[in-house]
């Protein structure tokens, strides 16, 4: 089996509604891929995601592994933070990354402020 990670662009479902950027979202996973997704959903489009994730759980479709990632700006400097601060009110705290997995595929996401760990069920 080959691991498949697909980069979506924000832009490419910041103009959809709600419920077709989770569809959209949720088509690509229960192809097996692993989406990168640049920028974070709200957490109630987050909760929608497990919801409907729930809803198509099946023999073949076991879930999904979800991580989102953000900068923090406790460590920068004052123009830095007034920069993050700027951005996050112009695009609404999207900033960050978002990862979101099969669970067939994805077995567990570890993270921490250096690095990211994606465990996978592939077999070498």
């Amino acid at each position: 089996m080959n691991l498949t990670l697909q980069f979506v662009p924000f832009e490419e479902i910041n103009s959809l509604a709600p419920e077709k950027r989770i569809n959209r979202l949720l088509d690509i996973v229960k192809k097996d891929k692993i989406v990168l997704l640049q920028g974070r959903l709200k957490p109630s489009e987050e909760a929608w995601l497990i919801q409907k994730t729930m809803e198509h759980v099946s023999k073949d479709f076991k879930g999904i592994e979800l991580c989102t990632i953000y900068p923090e700006l406790k460590d920068q400097k004052v123009l830095s933070q007034m920069k993050g601060l700027l951005v996050k009110f112009l695009m609404g705290a999207r900033e960050g990354l978002t990862i979101i997995g099969p669970a067939n595929v994805v077995k567990e996401i570890k993270r921490d402020p250096g690095k990211i760990e994606l465990l996978t069920n592939i077999k070498a």
